[in-house]
């Protein structure tokens, strides 16, 4: 049987942490990266391996390929703070490791939930993260946030589940939605730094994901849970889009601050995060043209 790494990333996991690597305790290794936790998160990960490495926050991407690098197994599964592994997934995981002609990753279905209540629709029923795979064949992708794994090599799907407390209260979800969104706009003005953001893209493109989400990918069969779902997905897409606008606005002004969209910029969940900051700018190509405003 091949061994197995687990590898997890950690920022202020307290609540969450001891159940995640309880139900991981059987494999070979357990690696956690942490960026700075101010509770007992870290004091936590010690009771269950020795392998806990600190390093500074710079994006959930860097620390998961850091934990990659850590890792010394042959095969490795990536999980977060917030899920866990069922013994039934358990059993599959080691049979597929220990057969010498496993494909190289597998993508590991999740059910997720939402303020308590497991979401089988929303657009959540495609949720299926490549989790496990072969460390020699495998890298991070590069962005700060919704990071993934890229696998050379064959790629099949696990028929059972792993566990996802997404979101325990809706607190929580406008917390990391704040924080998400504006990591995320560094990642669309890398792209496109002259991209136009007009007010159709605020006010319709939140209406076209409510449709998809809740008409489409049958939201509406999740009750309650489902719509506010759907309509705080489709508000975060307004935020995405207006977070991009006021970045570009404020590039226009030329006085040299900006909101906070790197990652040891925003820092929601420590105080003193909501103000701006000193230059940035420099590292999109707003040269291209002079005004954002002249075609989409």
């Amino acid at each position: 049987m091949s061994a197995l790494t687990v590898i997890i990333i950690t920022y202020n996991e307290e609540p969450d942490i001891a159940a995640c690597l309880e139900s991981v305790a059987w494999a070979d290794e357990i690696v956690v990266v942490d960026c700075g936790s101010t509770d007992d998160t870290v004091a936590i990960c010690q009771r269950y391996t020795s392998h806990v490495h600190l390093m500074e926050r710079q994006g959930s991407g860097q620390q998961k390929q850091r934990a990659l690098d850590l890792a010394t197994a042959p095969w490795v599964l990536n999980i977060d703070a917030d899920e866990q592994i069922p013994e039934s997934l358990r059993d599959e995981i080691l049979q597929v490791i220990g057969s010498p002609d496993a494909p190289d990753g597998f993508h590991i279905l999740r059910k997720n939930k939402f303020l308590g209540r497991e979401i089988r629709y929303c657009g959540w029923q495609d949720d299926r993260p490549l989790r496990l795979f072969r460390r020699s064949s495998t890298q991070v992708t590069d962005t700060q946030v919704h990071e993934g794994f890229v696998v050379t090599g064959t790629v099949a799907r696990l028929t059972n589940f792993m566990s996802h407390d997404a979101y325990k209260s809706l607190f929580q979800y406008f917390e990391k939605s704040n924080e998400y969104t504006s990591i995320e706009v560094r990642n669309r003005l890398r792209a496109r730094p002259n991209r136009r953001i007009s007010w159709m893209h605020i006010a319709l493109a939140p209406l076209g994901t409510f449709w998809k989400l809740y008409v489409v990918k049958s939201g509406f069969r999740d009750g309650i849970n489902g719509f506010l779902l759907c309509m705080l997905s489709s508000v975060s897409q307004m935020i995405g889009y207006a977070k991009i606008w006021e970045y570009q606005m404020r590039h226009r002004q030329g006085n040299g601050w900006f909101p906070p969209i790197r990652t040891e910029e925003v820092t929601t969940r420590q105080p003193g995060y909501n103000r701006l900051h000193s230059g940035g700018d420099d590292e999109f190509d707003f040269g291209g043209r002079k005004d954002l405003n002249d075609g989409p």
